[in-house]
């Protein structure tokens, strides 16, 4: 596939990075020429210094043959003009990145497809959706929703008084014969391996598991794996950033009872008028005698979305010390990424990587309508659509040439969640939700072609 990413930036580079591991042909355009030459010596990728604006440079990038045209940069403007002029010169696919929440809750009314924009992207908005579904499966450490929760990816980690430990997925399985849920990935602790589970897999204590499941296997997820349903009312916010006041204000409308800390003074009195709902305290988040005069050790969630990783990464590890239930940072080093069950925090949350996910989609072959990486995983979920003629359709599962790296967690059929077994038959418009090892995916790409 041929792909222009106009924004060498943090969410640019990251996508290029991760497009050219799988051999797309990348065009990377952007002002700096710093961030120019660090992509050009360490990827496989054109580059162009230039404005994504200029009608000469999207030329030069041979903007008429491309497939698609992502515009990352951090200006908004930029974003939706390189979009606009790149449908107009005969690009097939363009999606912006936007920071104005207004422009993604009012898309279907101005009808950007009309202007030449195919998706708008809202790093800060999918972070905050990420962060509200956290909270809403507390003792879990990841989670994504497909098609409204009709099924549902939680991720947990396995303790010493979990009912799975010691036993087989089958063994696990009779347990609760009106099966509900499916483990579709496992990471052993202490290593960087992930495997896909069969029947014979078995649970060890301190495995990293993430299941498929219908709304009704929630209830019986918490008892096998010994954790509680924890009740979150009162949260802290350390942060006023975009996603900061997008959370606090999803939040307060959901009436939960929040406390946003935030060291600018002047925006702090912004954001006092514009979160009526919230108690702001103008303050450093990093200052433990502040936490604790503001009683954080009554918080149920503690959520840090400063713009310093370090920062958030400490003041959740001072929330988790006063016994807050649920600790979630951002983060933009991915190597912090990597190591999040290990430093003691709930959950880290990352931009750049929720982005790349959500354009992902775009990428792959067949009708995906959903995608996302597993949280310290090396695997993808992908939600194909059955056409008439994929090889899937009017077919059995255990008949499917399915490769073993890979597994059908679920089916949406007329919107309502199915744990599928073998006997189950895959019809048109049936949608698919797949859990597969990077070496898998094209094979799985071509059974729904």
């Amino acid at each position: 596939m041929k792909i222009i990413i106009a924004g060498a930036g943090e969410v640019g580079f990251h996508l290029a990075k991760l497009l050219s591991f799988e051999s797309q042909d990348i065009t990377l355009i952007d002002t700096n020429r710093d961030n120019l030459s660090y992509a050009d010596t360490h990827l496989d990728i054109r580059t162009i210094k230039g404005d994504a604006t200029s009608i000469a440079i999207l030329k030069d990038a041979q903007v008429k043959h491309v497939d698609m045209l992502i515009s990352v940069t951090s200006s908004e403007a930029t974003n939706i003009t390189a979009c606009v002029l790149a449908k107009q010169l005969g690009a097939k696919r363009t999606i912006a990145r936007i920071s104005n929440t207004e422009f993604l809750e009012n898309k279907e009314e101005i009808g950007f497809t009309r202007f030449g924009i195919d998706e708008l992207i809202s790093p800060e908005a999918l972070a905050a959706r990420e962060i509200a579904l956290l909270l809403n499966q507390s003792a879990f450490n990841d989670s994504y929703e497909f098609e409204n929760g009709a099924l549902t990816m939680i991720g947990l980690s396995l303790s010493r008084n979990a009912l799975f430990v010691g036993k087989t997925v089958k063994e696990a399985a009779n347990i609760f014969p009106d099966l509900n849920f499916v483990p579709i990935a496992i990471q052993r602790y202490g290593t960087q391996y992930t495997l896909i589970p069969r029947g014979d897999t078995q649970f060890k204590e301190g495995d990293q598991v993430n299941f498929i499941t219908l709304k009704s296997g929630v209830e019986n997820l918490y008892k096998l794996t010994g954790k509680t349903k924890q009740s979150i009312k009162n949260i802290m916010i350390l942060g006023g950033s975009k996603i900061g006041k997008k959370t606090a204000k999803d939040l307060c409308r959901n009436n939960f009872n929040v406390k946003l800390v935030e060291s600018d003074k002047g925006k702090a009195y912004d954001l006092a008028d514009e979160l009526p709902n919230a108690l702001i305290i103008h303050g450093d988040g990093r200052n433990v005698e502040l936490l604790e005069e503001e009683n954080v050790h009554d918080m149920d969630a503690f959520i840090a979305v400063t713009g310093n990783s370090e920062t958030n990464i400490m003041s959740c590890l001072v929330a988790k010390s006063k016994s807050v239930k649920k600790t979630i940072s951002l983060v933009e080093n991915m190597d912090y990424y990597q190591l999040s069950h290990s430093i003691g925090i709930d959950t880290l949350i990352n931009k750049k990587l929720l982005a790349a996910n959500n354009i992902f989609r775009y990428v792959r072959k067949g009708e995906v309508v959903a995608m996302t990486k597993i949280n310290n995983m090396n695997a993808e979920l992908l939600e194909f659509i059955v056409k008439p003629n994929s090889q899937v359709c009017n077919k059995r599962i255990k008949n499917l040439d399915f490769p073993r790296s890979a597994i059908i967690g679920g089916i949406i059929r007329d919107g309502k969640g199915i744990i599928a077994l073998g006997e189950f038959t895959i019809t048109r418009g049936d949608r698919i939700v797949v859990c597969c090892l990077p070496r898998s995916i094209k094979k799985v790409e071509k059974l729904f072609l």
